[in-house]
């Protein structure tokens, strides 16, 4: 059964998301504030969580931050419409989407269903990469790079992953935004910019080529 974990300081959110959730089958387990989640997502296995931005005793970005220090947790955000800022600062930490408020009940079933199918396929068949000194465990969710081990953002695991499945092929920008986010979040190639960028800061740079007005490889 999937479990996941849903943290609001409203209790009205909490009540009815949870009640549809669970009424899809996935176990949930739901908190008001930042803090006692964050302790769960720690302690607890979950498959996904979903939290609100702003909320009491840590914040949404803070329980991000702090969760991916050691956890790829697939993340999906809660947010009002006008903390555009937000949403793309919790995406370029490594959320994995995001819902405006008030939350349409079949939007917020449909992209766990599709976050759900996109970690199960993954951006490439392979359950292990091995490029030079890179290796690449998708089934295990690790990345090992000189000997040591690595903890990637899911976005950047995903990215790494598609570009390492075929060494020196050109991925299009078009081609990535489809294989690693989809369609359930608007993002620009910008996006796809500081992702690589991160790469770099912690892979190598020698390895992410840009090719301009085209997109990026892997090279050994």
């Amino acid at each position: 059964m999937t479990n996941i974990c849903l943290i609001d300081d409203d209790q009205n959110i909490l009540a009815s998301l949870s009640l549809t959730l669970k009424s899809e089958g996935y176990n949930i387990k739901t908190f008001s504030d930042g803090l006692s989640g964050l302790t769960s997502l720690q302690e607890d296995n979950y498959d996904i969580a979903i939290l609100d931005i702003k909320m009491p005793r840590l914040d949404g970005l803070e329980v991000l931050q702090e969760l991916r220090q050691t956890s790829n947790l697939p993340v999906i955000f809660l947010t009002s419409k006008d903390e555009e800022i937000d949403q793309l600062l919790g995406l370029k930490m490594g959320a994995d989407d995001y819902i405006t408020k008030p939350v349409k009940i079949k939007v917020l079933v449909s992209k766990v269903k599709s976050l759900l199918r996109r970690l199960q396929d993954g951006p490439d068949s392979d359950s292990l990469i091995e490029v030079g000194s890179l290796v690449v465990n998708r089934e295990e969710y690790k990345i090992i790079y000189n000997g040591e081990e690595k903890i990637l953002p899911r976005k950047e695991f995903e990215l790494l992953s598609l570009l390492a499945s075929k060494p020196n092929k050109v991925f299009e920008r078009e081609v990535i935004l489809d294989r690693v986010w989809g369609n359930e979040v608007i993002v620009g190639g910008r996006t796809i910019d500081v992702h690589i960028r991160k790469l770099r800061e912690k892979i190598g740079d020698q390895h992410f080529k840009t090719v301009k007005g085209v997109g990026y490889k892997y090279v050994i």
